[in-house]
């Protein structure tokens, strides 16, 4: 049966045997009143709150509420009420009924521990509550007070900024007074879930990238994050756990950049040539070390120029900067290198180069043939393609005859017009002939009596015939159609010279 939770911690059972007491005998009052005080005092101690326990929870989460008592309580009924006991109302769950509405309750008899819990907290769930161990006479009550904050931390945020590949250490601080207390880190901002889904605690310093390491003496927690990727950027949470109280969290924002060089380019080689890949390198590296390696992600690149004999380096320190050259490039060469000089692999001491093969361009002579009256012509053409090619035969067999024959065409007739054009001035020197022929004959027929008299016109007319003919570049031939009298005329010309 639960009683009434009573301020005054006495019983209606002391009252009547206190009262009983005073009937007896009311010249010992001195004595029944410290008799009274002290069986008051001691029902008090057994009977009302044996502690005060304070409790945390998060909204929208749940709380555990954990109570202990005494050995000899074990088969006892326990149960968890809220406000002053006093109804069946105020109850809200009982180890005879383990599970109610969003509470449950959990009774471990080893331990003389229950413990209660109460989810999806709202802030009316927060205040006062009392833990019950029912017994014959007044219950045993523990106090217990509810505090609700909201899941979320922090005021104050620490930004950490890093590169791809690198590793960050995140420092985090803690009281002198948990220095004994589990340490752990986890992703996200919510503290009510931070220790479930931590990534590495002080109990487990190292978890495969993490490592944690604790230093009492500067009060400070430093865990080590390594090859950063950008998949690691987000807020991170530092938690110290307390028994009696939430853990106590600081936060943390990490930013990873991406890994960068001096510069990114794209080059393209053909296959069976040679190909020099050029890299710069800041100043203060010329004593480094050169290397070029291959591969999609410089953590894992092969060193070429320590593996591969038909590699070269040469380095000018004039310009900061060094050649590696290929002396013949295959296709399997194609992919991403790293050209550098500095082993740590700072940000902005590298080059990022993209190779790109391609297959070397082929040549072929294809021959056409063409009959041309009177001979035979044949012509070459010489293309250059990247793959075959199988109406290039037909195209050059019957494009390049096209050409010829319009050329051949053009040919026929500016030789059938020159041989035109002769013909005719044939003819018109042959009439000029004829005219100074019959002129020729008058002019002999006047002087029949006196050849010599008009000698001067005869040999006029003569040069005239002898140099027309000259003048009308005819070969010899043309002249046998001459009479004998012209020849006459222009040999005596000749010796009267």
């Amino acid at each position: 049966m639960t009683f009434r939770k009573s301020n005054c911690g006495c019983d209606i059972f002391s009252i009547f045997l206190v009262r009983f007491l005073f009937l007896q005998s009311k010249a010992k009052m001195g004595i029944l009143q410290n008799l009274l005080f002290t069986i008051c005092i001691t029902l008090r101690c057994v009977t009302s709150a044996v502690g005060l326990i304070h409790v945390t929870g998060y909204v929208g989460r749940e709380v555990n509420v954990s109570c202990s008592y005494d050995e000899g309580y074990e088969p006892y009924k326990k149960y968890l009420c809220k406000n002053d006991c006093g109804s069946n109302n105020d109850v809200l769950i009982t180890t005879s009924n383990p599970v109610k509405n969003k509470y449950r309750i959990h009774d471990d008899k080893t331990a003389r521990i229950f413990t209660t819990t109460i989810s999806d907290l709202h802030s009316v769930d927060a205040g006062k509550y009392w833990c019950g161990v029912t017994r014959f006479g007044k219950d045993i009550y523990t106090e217990v007070k509810v505090k609700l904050v909201q899941d979320s931390c922090c005021d104050t945020v620490t930004k950490i900024e890093s590169h791809e590949g690198y590793s960050e250490s995140i420092v985090c601080p803690y009281e002198s007074r948990n220095q004994s207390n589990l340490k752990y880190i986890c992703r996200g901002n919510r503290p009510s879930t931070c220790l479930q889904q931590a990534l590495i605690t002080s109990d487990n310093r190292e978890n495969g990238r993490y490592r944690l390491d604790d230093d009492k003496v500067l009060g400070t927690f430093t865990v080590n994050i390594s090859s950063l990727t950008q998949n690691d950027s987000g807020s991170y949470l530092c938690g110290v756990q307390r028994n009696s109280e939430l853990d106590v969290f600081s936060a943390v924002e990490l930013k990873v950049k991406e890994w960068c060089c001096v510069k990114s380019t794209k080059v393209t080689g053909t296959a069976g040539h040679p190909l020099t890949l050029q890299c710069p390198y800041p100043s203060q590296n010329q004593n480094n070390r050169k290397f070029l390696c291959k591969g999609d992600h410089r953590n894992s690149c092969r060193d070429m120029v320590m593996s591969e004999s038909r590699l070269a380096l040469r380095e000018d320190i004039y310009s900061s900067s060094f050649s590696v050259t290929f002396t013949k490039i295959q296709a399997d060469d194609a992919g991403i290198y790293w050209c550098g000089s500095d082993s740590q692999w700072r940000v902005g001491n590298h080059v990022k180069i993209q190779l790109s093969v391609v297959s070397p361009r082929h040549t072929s002579t294809v021959p056409s043939t063409m009959e041309i009256p009177g001979k035979t012509t044949t012509h070459k053409k010489t293309t250059t393609q990247n793959r075959p090619n199988k109406d290039a035969g037909q195209y050059v067999v019957y494009a390049v005859p096209a050409v010829l024959l319009l050329l051949i065409c053009a040919l026929v007739v500016t030789v059938y017009q020159c041989k035109h054009q002769k013909v005719k001035d044939g003819k018109a020197v042959m009439n000029r002939n004829a005219e100074n022929e019959e002129g020729l004959e008058e002019v002999t027929a006047g002087t029949e009596n006196n050849i010599y008299g008009n000698e001067e016109v005869v040999r006029y007319k003569q040069q005239s015939a002898c140099y027309n003919y000259d003048d009308a570049g005819e070969d010899e031939p043309d002249y046998e159609n001459f009479t004998t009298s012209e020849e006459v005329y222009c040999n005596e010309n000749f010796h009267r010279r």
